[in-house]
């Protein structure tokens, strides 16, 4: 016999109710149909699942265990509904979100805690790279969402949405003859030893950083290379660099450097952080926690 969401409800009703006529009440319907229903289902299961008298109905040993795996039946139907209905409003599920590092230090913390706040079932799987291979990932469906710098090349490919600027500023060992000065000019490091981005890893951002010290006059000395921003800064920690880093960098606890502004205004200090997805219609999730990314 196959048993219908209707059938295990009109018998928990009766359970509760414990009299025909007034689980019939609260099913809506008339009673000579609810007995008939539950005397099919007791035909069905072979059993008698309840004592009927002149005052109403008892549960037989049989009845009660039924009862109360019907109610569990019942629960997880709906939880079951209910959760396919999250997931499908972007509100449960699982999200695979890329960060360049240079966002991980307060952007990244921010969103994660409006994101557990907002969307408590949805969680997220984070992969932290360079903007170019995130790009990438995103493209191949390897992740949903990418929070990236530009420029990186690919962009007209993918949905892009822009959250905010960001600049590059000077990060100087603590002892540099220019840490005390409120700014610095970026000509007057054209003598110093520069921590650079790898090119090959990260191309765009090592063409930024070389196409601003070109615009103040000078090739950047090469003092040591990384393949990633906090490896770049970990050079200026050590007293040996100076290097240009975006300022989402500055929020970092690094010990042995200060950051500061370059005097005067440059094109090439300034990029775009932005957001991709791929442009086919985006998981659920993706749009939920965009709205979350651009309230920020």
């Amino acid at each position: 016999m196959e048993f219908t969401t209707r059938m295990l409800e009109q018998f928990v009703v009766l359970t509760r109710e414990q009299h025909f006529g007034r689980a019939a009440a609260a099913l809506s319907m008339t009673q000579p149909p609810l007995s008939q229903a539950i005397q099919r289902l007791e035909r069905g299961l072979g059993v008698d699942l309840l004592q009927r008298d002149a005052h109403g109905v008892s549960l037989t040993a049989a009845g009660a265990a039924f009862a109360e795996d019907a109610q569990r039946l019942l629960d997880a139907q709906a939880a079951a509904i209910d959760r396919a209905r999250r997931i499908a409003g972007g509100v449960e599920g699982t999200l695979r979100l890329g960060v360049v590092n240079s966002q991980s230090y307060s952007f990244l913390p921010k969103l994660l805690r409006r994101v557990a706040q907002r969307l408590p079932g949805l969680q997220l799987h984070l992969r932290q790279n360079n903007s170019a291979t995130l790009c990438e990932m995103v493209k191949t469906a390897s992740l949903d969402l990418a929070i990236i710098r530009t420029p990186v090349e690919g962009l007209e490919q993918l949905a892009v949405h822009e959250l905010h600027r960001e600049y590059l500023v000077v990060a100087l060992p603590e002892g540099h003859r220019l840490a005390g000065q409120a700014s610095v000019p970026l000509y007057e490091l054209a003598g110093d030893a520069f921590a650079l981005p790898n090119p090959v890893v990260m191309p765009a951002f090592a063409e930024q950083v070389r196409s601003a010290c070109l615009h103040a006059g000078f090739t950047p000395k090469i003092g040591g290379q990384a393949d990633d921003l906090q490896c770049v800064l970990s050079y200026t920690s050590a007293g040996v660099c100076v290097s240009l880093l975006p300022s989402q960098m500055g929020m970092t606890d690094t010990q042995h450097v200060v950051f500061r502004p370059v005097e005067g205004p440059s094109r090439d200090l300034e990029s775009a952080v932005v957001a991709v997805h791929r442009m086919d219609t985006p998981d659920p999730a993706v749009k939920q926690v965009l709205r979350i990314v651009k309230d920020d």
